[in-house]
């Protein structure tokens, strides 16, 4: 996610506990599916992208609560249960700034229960303890980190028999809607991005931008203007991104394949629904593109739900955090909102289906 919080430390810190945590078996329940954990090397050689991939089962095997801490709740997972017969579509996710694969796992869930398989990777230099310029700064490698997944995958003999490698679609949160715009063939323009963070400079963009010193030099600029486009990819899914400004009208123009946009309904100015998901609408082919505000939603409503009085132990914890479990309003729920958000994202990849 995009920072626009007073800090994300805290989050990172809970967002990895929350996978250590694990309780006892439970009974067998009809909400588990299959799990686990991955690592591959980066094409470059010199990072490993952990993971996880989640995925449908019909074992019936006890499972057990992966991820329950006093912040979040867990879910019900099979770890290394047997895949479904037959090829799924593969969805693959890429999370925010200062974020990390486990962020959208109740959406990971939500769709390998209807029968995809979703896998997930930490992008380093911008995930949870992990958040350096050093690295952070090549943004570029983002997308190329992404379809190095799908490659891994695609080509593994343990996981290629049960994909359907023709129905790959990409979803990201935050700067992870950024990646997969770029995968979609969204091209950047740091010299327009430059003069967005002049006229807007509490962009949260600008923000992580500065802090990852992204752009900094000619050479840089010229890898983040590369054409990043992905052709096996058959559709992108953006959920409240950030740092769409930068993005030029041409490229978002042409691209074509279906994109759906989801924009949190909350006022943010760090994160305007109008100026960073609406840019987009005002850009990308209409007769390719959904667009829903998500009435209620806040930037973080896309994160993991969280447990009555989290949002108070995040406060004490580090003062400015309890916005992380805190969406659009007081009578909004979080549980409903990832409900609505599912079932706008299913919608779209049963379309998909319906045109291939």
């Amino acid at each position: 996610m995009l920072r626009f919080a007073p800090t994300t430390f805290a989050l990172m810190a809970f967002a990895i506990l929350a996978f250590l945590v694990t309780s006892t078996p439970s009974q067998a329940s009809p909400d588990a599916v299959g799990f686990r954990e991955l690592t591959i090397a980066a094409n470059d050689g010199d990072r490993a992208l952990a993971g996880a991939i989640w995925y449908p089962t019909a074992d019936t095997k006890p499972p057990i609560r992966i991820g329950e801490n006093p912040i979040f709740f867990g879910h019900m997972m099979q770890p290394d249960a047997n895949i479904q017969d037959g090829r799924h579509p593969l969805v693959v996710m890429s999370h925010g700034f200062g974020g990390n694969w486990r962020n959208q796992a109740w959406l990971a869930m939500a769709l390998a229960r209807t029968g995809y398989v979703v896998a997930a990777i930490n992008h380093p230099g911008t995930t949870s303890r992990d958040l350096t310029a050093e690295v952070g700064h090549e943004l570029w490698l983002r997308p190329r980190d992404i379809s190095h997944l799908i490659t891994s995958l695609t080509n593994d003999t343990a996981w290629s028999p049960h994909l359907d490698a023709a129905n790959i679609t990409v979803i990201g949160h935050s700067l992870g809607g950024w990646t997969v715009l770029e995968l979609a063939g969204a091209r950047m323009d740091m010299d327009r991005m430059d003069d967005e963070c002049q006229a807007h400079p509490e962009f949260a963009a600008c923000d992580g931008l500065a802090t990852l010193e992204v752009g900094s030099t000619m050479a840089d600029r010229k890898m983040l203007a590369a054409d990043l486009k992905d052709e096996r990819i058959r559709g992108a899914i953006s959920l409240d991104l950030g740092l769409a400004r930068g993005f030029t009208q041409a490229s978002l123009a042409a691209i074509d394949i279906p994109v759906l946009v989801i924009a949190a309904g909350a006022p943010n100015p760090k994160i305007p629904k109008d100026l960073e998901s609406g840019y987009l609408i005002e850009h990308l082919p209409a007769d390719l593109t959904r667009y829903h505000d998500l009435p209620g939603a806040a930037h973080f409503s896309f994160l993991p739900e969280c447990k009555p009085n989290a949002a108070i132990l995040l406060e004490q914890d580090v003062p400015g955090d309890g916005i992380i479990c805190l969406d659009g309003g007081e009578a909004t729920n979080r549980s409903a909102l990832h409900q609505q958000t599912i079932t706008l994202i299913l919608d779209f990849l049963r379309s998909l289906k319906t045109a291939s």
